[in-house]
This record gives C-alpha cells, structure tokens and sequence, in this order.
C-alpha cells in the first residue's frame, strides 16, 4: 500500500501541474508540454539485491498514440568498458583467441516507446537519436569483425542490461503515460541518463532529461570499497576465509 501511494502520489501531483501550466486545448505553433518523472531517484544495492526497475512517468497536452504524439524513453548507465574473446579449438582443447576490446560502451542501455521507433522515425533520424541496439557506437580494438559486436549485444542482452523495446510504454487516459524499464542484480553503480522524448511526424519535438544515482550501501559498500581500494587486504581475506570455510567442513563432517 505504502508503495503504491509513493507511486500515485507524485504521478496526481505531476498531472495538477501540468493541467494548470498549459491550457486544455494546445494553441497552433505553441511548445508541446511535457512533464516526466522518476518514482525514485535513488536505487541501493545492498548484499540482498535481486534487481528492481526504473519507474518513468509523465503527461502531455496533447493525445499519445493513434493519430497523436509518441513517447519514447531511453537509459544510459556510466560507460564501461570490456573484453570480447573468440574461443578456438587446438588439438581438441578450447583456448583463447583472437579479442577484441570495446571501450566507453553503456554499461546499461534499456528503450521503450508507445510504438516501435522503426515505424516512428526515418532511419536518419534513428541514427542521429542512436535509437536501437544496432546503432550504438561501439569503438572496437584489437581483432575486427562483426562477430565480436553481435557477440556483446547478445551477451549483454543475456544479462539483462541491454533492453531494446522489450515492453512497451502504457498510455492511460490519452495523456499519461509511464514505463517500467527492469534493473537486473548486476547492474552498474553509477549516475544513469534519463532521456524522455515526444515525438510528432517523425521528429522529436519536446524532451525532458532526468537523472537516476545508483549506488552500493550498508555491507555491499564496504565490500566493494575494500576489493577496489584495498587489493591485497581483500585478497588476504579471501583466502583466510576460505581456508577456514575447508577448516571448518573438515571438522563437521570428519568420520568418528
């Protein structure tokens, strides 16, 4: 219940707002209005986590969907970078080959939109939005070929923290709108870019950007503070505890 009114509350107070700024009836030529928010601006990770979502939320001034406006709704998370390797097989043994390095990619990157941005927009304005997994940038080292590109989307797709359309945006009462975009357990810590866009004829005509903090707390911080800023210490811990995690079984379970 408590949930529920964090929820509804902000989205009632966003709609007043909205209805009181713009007039009923938008006039020939004006702005279109557009007013979006965040259930939360806050995600903690703790030792417990198990994922969540991102909850956007918003009205406009005008109809969404049919003959009227589109919304669409985009996330960034920090960059990131990592390492594609291509599996060979040598005499029967599958070792390391060839690797290619993707740097200053989205650590997560989720879109939603009223309809599939395909039938909204023309492949240049697409391109220029970066609206699609097939269009993001990718600066590739190292080995070249698009097998290491289909190769991360797909292992990033598998991992739930890249999210291309998957659900779409629900549209209530014409005006309101809101989408809910999934968060897995392995998500980035970070600041993560909120982009909500309203789209009319194939062009983007207002847009509204949030930000979202995602952020370690209570013992997954201190865990995480340790293995970054103290290695060695971390290491040594490791090692301690599970010399006595062996210690310990060999002392349960030892035959009389």
């Amino acid at each position: 219940m408590r949930r529920a009114l964090r929820v509804l509350l902000p989205l009632v107070l966003l709609l007043a707002g909205l209805l009181a700024a713009a007039p009923l009836k938008a006039q020939p030529g004006a702005t279109p209005s557009l007013a979006a928010e965040l259930s939360t601006r806050r995600i903690e990770v703790t030792t417990a986590f198990t994922g969540g979502e991102i909850l956007v939320f918003g009205a406009t001034d005008r109809l969404i969907g049919g003959d009227g406006d589109e919304i669409v709704v985009l996330v960034t998370g920090p960059p990131t970078s990592l390492v594609v390797r291509q599996k060979i097989d040598v005499l029967g043994f599958w070792i390391n080959g060839p690797s290619a390095r993707f740097n200053g990619i989205p650590s997560y990157w989720a879109l939603a939109a009223t309809q599939p941005v395909e039938l909204m927009f023309g492949p240049t304005e697409r391109t220029d939005l970066r609206l699609g997994l097939d269009l993001l940038q990718l600066p590739q080292i190292g080995s070249t070929g698009p097998q290491f590109r289909r190769a991360l989307r797909e292992l990033k797709q598998r991992q739930g923290l890249w999210v291309d359309q998957t659900r779409p945006i629900d549209v209530s009462g014409g005006r309101l709108f809101h989408a809910r975009l999934p968060v897995p357990s392995t998500v980035a810590t970070g600041v993560y870019r909120v982009q909500i866009m309203l789209a009319r004829e194939g062009r983007v005509v207002a847009r509204q950007e949030l930000s979202l903090q995602v952020e370690r707390v209570g013992t997954a911080a201190s865990i995480a503070y340790v293995a970054r800023d103290l290695p060695v210490l971390y290491a040594l811990s490791a090692i301690l505890l599970a010399a006595f995690a062996g210690w310990l079984g060999s002392v349960l379970f030892r035959r009389g």
